[in-house]
């Protein structure tokens, strides 16, 4: 999600997104320890445990050495926890934040992973990989001896109040937009609602999955309606920080996809002539936007390794 996929939704969206509350801004650069252009493994290593490591590899160091994510250490402090994806909750970014593998391919032995880390809330895709195993284990079974409820819908997921909650609502990925209708936003106020009820507060990690395979596509038309659910679902975080008025909301990208631009268009008409220059990501920095308590420590140039630390800060984390 760079600038020009933002923009795309904001002029057929009539020139607003609620993207544009957010009154701090900067940008990320996302090179990997061994490449100039990122893959989702290594941006989003960097992104949830603070270091470069090489592509393709999930939570560890380019000397493949496990390291411990923001969700692991809030988890560790007290704070409850969350994933929400459009996608496999074992697909590379999500599992960055729970899962310590060499190869991001590895879907079996990121879904173990879950059963060993402290995650409270995961929604998303991924079923077969919990209950249709090579190795024959029913994680969801295992899951359940941890007391986790597990929903497999998104109105079971929405009837879940409190606890423990893994949501494996598709087989494998979630559809695209529209298909899924409102399940990413849906999911994401469900999952602020049941870890709103640790009075210490909680990390939420929300990924608008799609705007990725949409840029891979090179389709603008399916990036604009990937880039408007995932606004829709920055509304509602950005709903409740306003309400809670104690909650830091942060949005960025792990890279850039398709070195994508717009050469032109009409605002509130879905007439966009978009240009790609890759099917692949690019190595631009990009966008990130902040609102809430310590969002002015998030603008500027910033390394994609300094999430992390400046989150633990403010959140006075003891190592």
């Amino acid at each position: 999600m760079g600038i020009s996929q933002i923009y795309s939704a904001m002029v057929v969206n009539g020139n607003k997104l609620a993207l544009e509350q957010f009154p701090y801004s900067g940008f990320s650069k996302t090179y990997s320890f061994s490449n100039f252009t990122t893959d989702s493994g290594a941006g989003g290593t960097a992104l949830a445990c603070g270091v470069k490591t090489r592509n393709g590899m999930i939570g560890m160091d380019a000397d493949s050495m496990s390291v411990n994510s923001i969700l692991h250490d809030a988890n560790k402090n007290g704070l409850s926890t969350g994933i929400v994806v459009a996608c496999a909750v074992t697909h590379a970014t999500p599992a960055t934040f729970v899962a310590h593998q060499v190869n991001r391919d590895m879907y079996d032995e990121i879904a173990a992973d879950y059963l060993k880390s402290s995650v409270d809330v995961f929604i998303g895709g991924g079923r077969k990989y919990f209950e249709k195993r090579i190795d024959g284990r029913n994680l969801a079974e295992e899951l359940k001896e941890k007391n986790y409820q597990i929903a497999y819908t998104i109105d079971d997921v929405k009837a879940t109040k409190s606890g423990k909650l893994a949501g494996l609502l598709y087989e494998d990925h979630t559809p695209p937009m529209p298909e899924r209708g409102t399940m990413l936003p849906d999911a994401t106020v469900a999952a602020m609602d049941i870890l709103d009820e640790n009075s210490k507060g909680f990390f939420l990690v929300v990924e608008g999955s799609q705007i990725d395979w949409a840029c891979h596509d090179n389709n603008g038309d399916k990036v604009i309606k990937e880039m408007l659910d995932f606004d829709q679902t920055i509304g509602k975080a950005f709903d409740y920080a306003k309400r809670a008025g104690n909650t830091l909301v942060i949005v960025t990208a792990d890279h850039e996809t398709g070195g994508m631009s717009i050469l032109d268009g009409i605002f509130g008409q879905p007439l966009l002539k978009t240009s790609f220059t890759t099917k692949g990501h690019s190595g631009v920095p990009v966008p990130v936007f902040a609102f809430g308590p310590g969002a002015e420590h998030f603008t500027g140039f910033m390394e994609n390794t300094s999430f992390k630390a400046k989150l633990e800060k403010l959140l006075k984390f003891k190592k």
